[in-house]
């Protein structure tokens, strides 16, 4: 067993989290919506078809935001297909997915769960086959107090009150050739100004979310985000990023996803700043991580057109648990310019939360650090010294612990995430506090096991769980903590 010393200083902030960062996404995809989280009929819908057993998962989540409706689908979407009477909703083709979409689930039943489900929205806009007077006015009909035609038609249906929605993004991966109606950078660039600044004109208050790059594989990459940022500058107020990481083959690359990640998030900052300096702007352009995830694109299959198909449904390993846990990490360490993080997705497709049509909700492996995450990660992010082994992975020299100290003022609570990526041994760590008041450790949680493979089923919704170790004594801000090898471990510490 080594040791690795990890020094926590009070004064090394990060930054304050932005509850945003631990946020979610649904599209109409699959079974995301559809027996995910709408299903009347299942013996736990409520009155309006929302799955109450899913609804307390999500509530477990403690889920900030819910981006919504998409996702590739949100560019072929017409909004006004999913109001009013359900009886007169078109069943329609959806390009994106190869599926058939009912519409009796649209931005009205969306408001209503995101009320029951304890969540706000990050709105969508389609920037493929829709125009910038269509996002306007699906904006009007959503915000608007009333006297106007959309603002007027939403209380028709049923909603008196504005949806207050403030944080929308300007399409969705428009830089993918698989995009419908997929544009260059400067045709987006120009078609997101014109966008922005109509929305603005109706609300002034509204953040806006500019596509940046879908990936940081694309060859357009990060071009692409330079080009859009000049168009879009002073109009916008965050640039996405879009990141999904697979085991190709070697675990080792794979558990490494966190540096790459680091990286890319690094790459487009500089980027943004870059333009700043171009624009001589005294405004900083932040970042919204709005789909990220594991996801085996590789495994994915051709199917015919249905309505409600069983698509991206991954069944998540302990194995993709620790890499997830490790993206979590880099995003809390990026949170001075990471503001809004979303997983990718919630409910059935590469999702924390699996449904039977008809029967049981499970918690997939990767439910669990999310929780922790965005339980204990919301505070200041401080930025610890560490003296840590490396091994060699296609991202280079990658530090077997990756780690990310969160200070919770509020609560007098500290804690620490740690991943172990060593396959070999475990590692005793050596944590010191300094200009801290005096803690005493209250948890210390695990993830891990010997069954890199095992994933929760139905008849085993519990084969991967976190347990909880006995916490250990400190002394005068020194704590000696042993983590076994292939861990994801949440140190929990109280003033």
């Amino acid at each position: 067993m080594s040791k690795i010393k990890v020094i926590v200083e009070k004064n090394f902030k990060v930054a304050d989290t932005d509850d945003r960062l631990f946020s979610s996404f649904i599209e109409h995809l699959g079974r995301a919506v559809y027996s995910g989280i709408y299903e009347p009929g299942h013996p736990e819908a409520d009155e309006q078809g929302f799955r109450k057993d899913v609804i307390n998962l999500v509530r477990e989540l403690n889920v900030s935001l819910v981006r919504y409706p998409g996702g590739n689908f949100l560019s072929g979407y017409k909004w006004t297909d999913g109001i009013g009477p359900k009886e007169l909703r078109p069943k329609r083709l959806d390009l994106a997915w190869k599926t058939i979409e009912s519409n009796q689930f649209g931005i009205d039943e969306f408001y209503d769960w995101t009320q029951k489900a304890g969540t706000g929205i990050m709105g969508a806009v389609n920037m493929g086959t829709g125009s910038p007077k269509e996002a306007g006015e699906l904006l009007e009909y959503c915000n608007f107090p009333g006297g106007t035609a959309w603002s007027d038609l939403r209380k028709k249906n049923g909603h008196e009150k504005p949806y207050g929605i403030k944080t929308w993004c300007l399409g969705n991966e428009m830089d993918g050739p698989w995009q419908i109606c997929h544009l260059d950078a400067s045709d987006y660039g120009k078609k997101a100004c014109e966008t922005a600044k109509i929305m603005k004109w109706i609300d002034d208050t509204l953040e806006l979310v500019a596509c940046g790059s879908a990936s940081s594989q694309l060859p357009t990459y990060p071009e692409w985000d330079r080009i859009v940022l000049e168009h879009t500058y002073e109009h916008i107020d965050y640039l996405s990023l879009h990141r999904y990481y697979e085991n190709l083959g070697n675990d080792d690359d794979f558990l490494a996803s966190f540096v790459e990640m680091d990286s890319f998030i690094h790459s487009v900052t500089a980027t943004a700043d870059y333009v700043k300096a171009l624009k001589r702007s005294k405004k900083t352009v932040n970042l919204s991580f709005d789909e990220w995830n594991i996801w085996y694109q590789q495994k994915q299959k051709p199917h015919g057109w249905e309505e409600v198909p069983a698509l991206l449904e991954d069944r998540y390993s302990l194995l993709d648990a620790l890499v997830f846990g490790g993206l979590g990490i880099t995003l809390l360490n990026n949170c001075d310019r990471v503001k809004i993080a979303c997983l990718a997705q919630l409910v059935n497709v590469i999702a924390p939360i699996f449904t039977m049509k008809g029967g049981k909700v499970i918690r997939q492996t990767i439910f669990w650090p999310f929780k922790q995450l965005s339980e204990f990660g919301r505070g200041s992010v401080l930025r610890p010294v560490i003296n840590a082994p490396t091994m060699e992975t296609c991202y280079g020299d990658t530090p077997l612990l990756a780690t990310a100290v969160v200070l919770c003022e509020e609560k007098q609570e500290l804690t620490v995430f740690c991943l172990n990526i060593d396959k070999k041994q475990s590692h005793e760590l050596d944590l010191e506090l300094h200009e801290l008041p005096p803690m005493t450790m209250t948890e210390h949680i695990v993830l891990g096991g010997g069954d890199l493979n095992a994933v929760n089923t139905f008849e085993n919704p519990n084969a991967v769980v976190p347990r909880k170790l006995p916490a250990v004594k400190g002394e005068n801000g020194k704590f000696c903590i042993s983590m076994d090898k292939l861990t994801w471990n949440v140190l929990r510490f109280k003033y």
